[in-house]
């Protein structure tokens, strides 16, 4: 007889309900396929919990009624609806703190750390309602790490069987602010912790102190948030948790970036039928007002504008390579400055940079399809997706070594690498990378190897399981 592992997934996103970032991406993916890994020895009945925000789009809603939980000596209302995502129970939860604060993220930390707060303590509480209780609640970033905190204290203070927390970190620096007038509000202790006295009070260090796996989205960066550089000030806590600390890489979802069957390509293709891209790259260049040429090597940046990106570094790396034959697009929006150093980009090389200040994910995928290179120059980055979905389309990518990157990408064999964080390692990169491209069966190799990469999901689920088995062992 299989034995049964309920796991209670949170997340603030989640697609297809609502999603804003790359989490929208894992936590519409991961808990699917966790869910299909299900067999003779192990049933993974993973439950996926969302706030509902005004932005989620869900069809087919059950209300599940209404409850309370206790705060400042009163109550507050909780309500809670199902919905199912490919035979997955997916919950919503609403209530006021969730419906004062209209968009997935706001500028105002106060109202999201009281709708977080809200909504992970609710979800704790769902599953009396639904008389479901998790083996493992399964939490990601500071906004639901509450949730393991709470489920700590209250096993403490009900004396409840041990439930298993895990906590993904998809991104250290964001912390969440100060809680600890709300924690008390909602009755909820601050614990003697060994956390240093800064992070006391904060949602994510507090859902890192109280869980018993802590898994970063890359196993390079698993190891980089035990260093002073990257730790955020937590690396003397987490370095004594070490035991605790592993590194899962993201998945991408392979069914819908899949150069075979996407249909915003002007021509499919396959590891076997390589040479068909050569008309995505055709189409693009006309499309973008570049010259027509295959001989020209196409680069692609495809981001958020963003330092953390080190989009900046690409900018000025182009701006060095004026004898170089090359076009570029670039693709994305976010910080206006370095809005503005992209159109300074373009005005300077008007026939071989062109911009696109947006999201279009349509157009992503036809420059993951056309061009020849894709420059991740990332100062720091826990996963990344791009790379993968490059690498799928036949794209070659450039990347620094952190995070993710340095996972995914292996220097001469599916890409090429740099480790400095400077626009000269960069550039050598590029040229050395342009270089490969003159040599057409050496490159075809390398696009190949990349294409043969499974970065499916369920190889990511896999150790997932792993994890769930040992700690409800």
């Amino acid at each position: 007889m299989s034995k049964t592992i309920n796991v209670l997934f949170l997340a603030a996103e989640a697609d297809p309900f609502v999603k804003v970032g790359g989490l929208g991406d894992v936590a519409g993916s991961l808990p699917r396929a966790l869910r299909a890994l299900s067999n003779d020895d192990v049933k993974l009945d993973v439950r996926l919990v969302l706030p509902y925000h005004p932005a989620v789009k869900a069809e087919g809603l059950k209300p599940l009624g209404m409850f309370s939980i206790p705060r400042a000596g009163s109550e507050v209302g909780v309500e809670a609806f199902e919905t199912m995502l490919n035979g997955m129970p997916v919950y919503l939860i609403n209530g006021d703190p969730i419906r004062a604060n209209g968009s997935v993220y706001s500028l105002d930390a106060n109202l999201d750390a009281e709708k977080y707060s809200f909504f992970s303590l609710a979800a704790l509480a769902l599953q009396k309602q639904i008389n479901w209780f998790a083996d493992v609640v399964h939490a990601n970033d500071w906004h639901t790490a509450l949730s393991i905190y709470g489920s700590l204290t209250r096993r403490w203070e009900e004396g409840a069987r041990h439930v298993a927390g895990v906590l993904t970190l998809h991104n250290l620096p964001f912390m969440g602010p100060n809680i600890s007038g709300i924690l008390e509000s909602y009755g909820i202790q601050l614990a003697q912790t060994d956390l240093p006295e800064w992070a006391r009070v904060m949602p994510l260090p507090l859902g890192l102190w109280a869980s018993d796996a802590i898994v970063a989205v890359s196993p390079t960066y698993g190891n980089e948030i035990l260093t002073e550089e990257y730790g955020c000030g937590l690396d003397g806590f987490l370095q004594m948790r070490r035991d605790t600390v592993s590194g899962v890489l993201n998945g991408i979802d392979v069914a819908l970036f899949n150069p075979a069957e996407d249909t915003a390509l002007g021509a499919n293709f396959d590891i076997d039928s390589i040479e068909k891209r050569a008309v995505n790259k055709g189409l693009l260049q006309e499309r973008l007002g570049l010259v027509r040429d295959p001989e020209i090597p196409l680069l692609a940046i495809i981001s958020r504008m963003d330092v953390q990106k080190g989009v900046d570094l690409a900018f000025t790396a182009l701006k060095s390579m004026k004898s170089v034959k090359f076009q570029a697009i670039i693709l994305g929006t976010g910080d206006p400055k370095l809005e503005e150093a992209a159109h300074s980009l373009h005005e300077l090389f008007p026939d071989k940079i062109k911009i696109e200040l947006r999201y279009d994910a349509g157009l992503a995928r036809q420059i993951y399809a056309g061009s020849d290179m894709f420059l991740m120059p990332s100062r720091y980055e826990p996963c990344g997706l791009s790379q993968m979905i490059a690498m799928r389309y036949g794209c070659v990518p450039i990347v620094r070594a952190a995070g993710g990157l340095n996972d995914t990408v292996k220097q001469g064999e599916t890409g090429f690498v740099f480790e400095k964080a400077h626009h000269m390692a960069l550039m050598a990169a590029v040229k050395a990378a342009i270089k490969v491209f003159s040599n057409k069966d050496k490159w075809k190799k390398i696009q190949q190897t990349g294409m043969r990469q499974d970065f499916s999901w369920e190889n990511s689920a896999r150790k997932y399981l792993d994890l769930y088995q040992s700690l409800v062992k």
